[in-house]
């Protein structure tokens, strides 16, 4: 997963973020027994550690959604 600031995924609008968010908001809940997407969200203003975690979950998703995409056929 990126990690470099310059190179992580921006959705094009709040529906793609939400679906992006989607892809990864119950893995991350079962990775961190005891916080939540959510509350990792209401942090990032403030920790650049929450930061750098949204982006890389969000790449993830984006890599995902990606692979998705490229599996379904396409419709003649």
């Amino acid at each position: 997963m990126p990690s470099n600031s310059h190179d992580f995924i921006q959705p094009a609008d709040a529906s793609e973020r939400a679906y992006l968010e989607s892809l990864v908001r119950a893995e991350y809940d079962r990775s961190h027994p005891g916080d939540t997407f959510d509350d990792m969200k209401r942090r990032m203003p403030f920790s650049g550690e929450d930061q750098g975690l949204y982006r890389d979950w969000i790449a993830l998703a984006a890599a995902r959604a990606d692979a998705a995409s490229k599996a379904r056929p396409i419709a003649a």
